[in-house]
């Protein structure tokens, strides 16, 4: 005979009379689990009332978490969210992982009140004990289904850094890092990122020591001991969203070395030959972009003067000899050359970074002949960009508020920070012996306050954030006329939203290939596991 609403009042009152005495009225209890087969309201009722009793009953335990999950997969979904808001009482002893991989798995609801009770729950029953809960949550990313995988990982990367102190204990920090690398062992592009991040937030990571082994980590995913293909656009996505990940970890004390000089040997060989992996985004300034922003923070190397030998090859092919004549101010008719400004800029900064290194490079290490061609192309590329410098500023002269935030505008804040860069590092290498001692913030990076001080900066200093085009190149006349000697403090801001932030959807498979057309990791169990 179905259990009624009546029989679930009387059976409640039976038991919260009975105070000491409750374990003597174990019928009463299965009378209030037996609830969960009655209609809409009988369940409502046993939902709230199985939890409230369920400590008393030890021997009914599973029973109890068996009918309150028969509960959180009732068709109603009104008596699922009372189900699973009620969960967290269920969470005492060793029933507490258990609860934790329930909740995890019920992270693959669609409906958005429900989902949200779902990480409320989480969220409480990770108060009560940390390590338990992250017990149950790991189980499912390893083991689980790929939706239940995919948001559990995202609710860890986006919850644990809101968890007070008291909370997330080095004892659980502790517990997250071994764990997190299970999981990188078999990863999506995406995830990879996403516990990097989680990682990251660990304060126990935070010391040299601690940013140390996350490079450790990210060297380990990006196969760095493997060469690229550079047909292979996976492969190539693979190697970007590493660096990407390095890059905020290094320092003067946690080194770049192993990718820079990785890129020398891998990446800068085949440059014109990288696929994209995604279609609107230029490989080529990509990489030199990822390179410069490395190249400060690189150590001792064992094949300086080979990397320095690469990054100076590169550096010829980008910065064209003047047209025929051009030295005498003629011009022969032929077309003049691009000038490249947005690859100059990447590949000067990154020569200059390695050069401090080995200051005689230029002297010792290249025959005359070559210094002399290096020289001649160092100064037709000097002399357009002077050119071009002064078109920028009459173009920016004046301008100030609405008109310089047009998209025009913006462009050439930007174009005209990249050029006064380069042509501080031109200037440098010009010297005799060349120099290497002027710093410059790299044009999609914002400006060290260090470096402003004391510095007048145009008008239009912010708008650059989030402006200009993919690459900045620019036809112009090798004319010999020069600017003032002057150093140019540029605008604060980002050359390419898009590039800068690297911002274009993760993809591919990591180590092991997980989904995606990477193999996966087999077939998933389906259905509930609890």
């Amino acid at each position: 005979m179905a259990v009624t609403v009546e029989d679930l009042y009387r059976s409640y009152g039976i038991l919260a009379d009975a105070k000491d005495n409750l374990s003597q009225h174990k019928d009463a209890y299965q009378a209030i689990l037996d609830g969960v087969k009655g209609g809409p309201k009988e369940k409502r009722l046993a939902a709230q009332f199985i939890p409230k009793f369920f400590s008393n009953f030890p021997e009914l335990a599973d029973a109890a978490i068996n009918a309150q999950l028969d509960l959180c997969e009732d068709e109603d979904v009104s008596i699922r969210r009372q189900a699973i808001k009620e969960l967290p009482r269920f969470a005492a002893g060793e029933n507490l992982p258990r609860v934790a991989d329930i909740l995890t798995q019920l992270l693959q609801t669609d409906d958005s009140a429900e989902f949200n009770q779902v990480n409320i729950a989480l969220i409480s029953i990770f108060k009560i004990d940390a390590k338990g809960t992250l017990g149950g949550l790991f189980t499912q990313i390893l083991q689980g289904e790929d939706i239940v995988r995919e948001r559990a990982i995202k609710f860890l990367s986006t919850k644990l850094k809101t968890l007070p102190e008291d909370v997330m204990t080095k004892e659980v920090e502790d517990f997250i890092f071994p764990e997190t690398k299970k999981v990188l062992e078999d990863v999506t592009g995406e995830e990879f990122v996403l516990l990097m991040r989680i990682l990251s937030g660990l304060k126990s990571l935070q010391t040299v020591a601690g940013r140390q082994q996350l490079v450790e980590l990210v060297v380990e995913q990006a196969f760095l001991e493997q060469a690229l293909n550079p047909g292979d656009a996976d492969n190539v996505d693979r190697l970007l969203q590493c660096t990407r990940q390095a890059l905020p970890l290094f320092s003067k004390n946690v080194h770049s070395t192993r990718f820079v000089t990785y890129f020398c040997d891998h990446v800068l060989p085949n440059l014109s030959t990288l696929t994209s992996p995604v279609a609107e985004l230029d490989i080529q300034l990509e990489v030199l972009k990822l390179l410069a922003e490395m190249s400060p923070f690189c150590g001792d190397m064992e094949k300086l003067e080979a990397n320095l030998t690469m990054l100076f090859e590169k550096l010829v092919e980008f910065m064209p000899l003047p047209p025929e004549n051009a030295e005498n101010g003629e011009n022969a008719g032929s077309e003049e050359p691009k000038l490249q400004f947005s690859y100059v800029e990447c590949l000067l900064f990154s020569f200059h970074q390695l050069g401090k290194k080995l200051p005689d490079y230029l002297i010792d290490k290249i025959d005359a002949e070559r210094l002399k061609d290096f020289k001649i192309r160092l100064q037709y590329f000097a002399r357009g960009l002077q050119v071009y410098i002064r078109q920028l500023r009459v173009a920016l002269q004046g301008k100030t508020g609405d008109s310089l935030k047009t998209e025009e505008n913006k462009i050439k804040v930007v174009a005209l920070k990249i050029t006064n860069n380069i042509n501080v590092l031109i200037k440098d290498l010009f010297h005799n012996p060349p120099s290497y001692k002027s710093t410059i913030t790299l044009s999609w990076k914002p400006v060290q306050k260090t470096e402003a001080a004391g510095q007048k900066r145009p008008s239009g200093e912010e708008v650059g954030a989030g402006a200009g085009a993919g690459v900045l190149t620019k036809k112009v006349s090798p004319l010999p006329r020069r600017d003032a000697r002057q150093i140019y403090n540029p605008p604060s801001g980002k050359y390419s939203a898009t590039i800068g932030n690297f911002s274009y959807e993760q993809r591919g498979g990591f180590r092991g290939g997980r989904g995606r057309g990477w193999g996966g990791r087999g077939n998933r169990s389906r259905g509930r596991i609890y």
